[in-house]
């Protein structure tokens, strides 16, 4: 089992996948590392990655016209970063910064949704794992819009 595998199977969210789907997996994954204070993605940029972040803090945010911007949530080791890798346009929807030294797994989104379109069982194992995050990111966006804009 290489090292990727490894970082794949502590992942909670990848438990339920056994050792050749995580190799199957591992196959379009790499270690990033991002320093603090540097921009992981920004809203609007293809989202060609999927990240899984081992160590350190992430600001997601978003920006409203004539606005600074609103931090939706802090995410850190072992939380997932990234969404719209899920369905089309593929864009991202929001910031995310790196608060300090981070360490985490990128997969090729592209790489994976081929995988999970041959290997559907995979691709519903993966589906059921991302869309609870999922909830909870637009959960952590609309109470941060309305304190946001009940502030104004």
């Amino acid at each position: 089992m290489n090292r990727i595998e490894e970082l794949l199977a502590d992942h909670p969210d990848f438990y339920a996948f056994d050792d050749l789907e995580r190799m199957k997996l591992a196959q379009h994954a790499r270690v990033e590392r991002f320093p603090a204070g540097s921009t992981i993605f920004q809203e609007e940029d293809e989202a060609e990655d999927l990240v899984l972040l081992l160590s350190g803090e992430v600001a997601v945010q978003n920006t409203l016209p004539g606005r600074e911007p609103i931090q939706i949530e802090t995410l850190s080791g072992g939380d997932i970063l990234g969404w719209a890798w899920l369905m089309p346009p593929f864009r991202r929807m929001s910031d995310a910064i790196a608060l300090n030294d981070v360490e985490a797994v990128a997969l090729d989104a592209a790489g994976v949704r081929t995988l999970c379109n041959a290997h559907p069982e995979l691709g519903y194992r993966l589906y059921q794992r991302w869309l609870p995050h999922l909830a909870d990111r637009f959960r952590a966006q609309r109470l941060q819009l309305l304190s946001a804009l009940s502030g104004a």
